[in-house]
């Protein structure tokens, strides 16, 4: 289950994808997630679905890694559901004591879960498809506003994208941890809940350990390095919006407007 979360890697293919602009990919990355959101019925989140299958195929990043993205969330998803089956009121289909799945229960279920699988995979394409360094730059130049109220967006930029790349790497770190555990006779895959809980303690404690030492290594490197905040800093590569920028956003403006029209005319939506 560890190697399975890949949230946070970079996958350097040569795609159209990987071209856009960091800046359109992010702004475009939050307006999705709440087209997602806004969709009210299967066939807007069916439409969006075909989108984003397509753009997992320009993006040339395998698509078995975006389906790893989604078995950490697996039980998550699967309680949603069952909740929403159970919760939701309508037509009675199974009677268990006080228990009442429903007809729209059901509906609802699959909607929720087909739902956060398309925000799951949304979200893994932006990582998957732009490096930490144009994260960081994009981050930084949306949020240029903010330094007139004195507002570090550098430092703050520097936090999110080095947070999000040392993901992976703690979790190589917690796999390693884990197996030397093992290795030693450590039970960490059965007992109850709290014999579970227990067990982790062995590997919480060199997991925190070791991230106080590439903590103080990564700062170590960057003062040896001259790295001073974002003051006066230049930057080799400028980036430039292209005309596939200006045509992402038109798709992605066309999308917004076809889910808009789609709540509106189609009846009974479900949520």
């Amino acid at each position: 289950m560890i190697k399975d979360i890949t949230i946070g890697q970079f996958f350097p293919y040569h795609s159209l994808i990987h071209k856009i602009d960091a800046r359109i990919k992010l702004i475009l990355t939050m307006l999705f997630v709440a087209i997602i959101f806004l969709a009210a019925n299967f066939i807007g989140l069916a439409f969006i679905a075909v989108f984003i299958l397509i753009y997992i195929i320009l993006s040339k990043v395998p698509v078995k890694l975006y389906l790893k993205s989604l078995k950490p969330i697996i039980p998550f998803i699967l309680l949603t559901a069952v909740l929403n089956a159970f919760y939701i009121e309508g037509t009675a289909l199974i009677k268990f004591y006080f228990l009442t799945i429903t007809e729209e229960g059901l509906i609802r279920s699959a909607f929720v879960a087909i739902r956060i699988i398309l925000l799951i995979i949304a979200s893994s394409a932006l990582t998957y498809t732009t490096s930490p360094t144009e994260l960081t730059d994009a981050i930084e130049r949306l949020l240029k506003p903010l330094s007139k109220l004195h507002v570090d967006t550098h430092s703050f930029a520097m936090m999110m994208t080095i947070a999000l790349r040392f993901i992976p790497t703690l979790i190589e770190e917690t796999d390693k941890i884990m197996n030397a555990q093992k290795a030693r006779g450590a039970n960490i895959e059965t007992g109850n809940f709290i014999a579970r809980i227990k067990a982790l303690l062995p590997i919480l404690i060199p997991l925190l350990v070791s991230s106080f030492r590439r903590a103080k290594e990564l700062a170590d490197a960057m003062e040896c390095r001259c790295y001073g905040g974002g003051e006066g800093r230049t930057k080799m590569k400028q980036p430039h919006l292209e005309v596939r920028d200006f045509l992402v956003v038109f798709i992605f403006s066309l999308i917004f407007i076809f889910v808009i029209f789609l709540n509106a005319t189609i009846k009974g939506n479900i949520i």
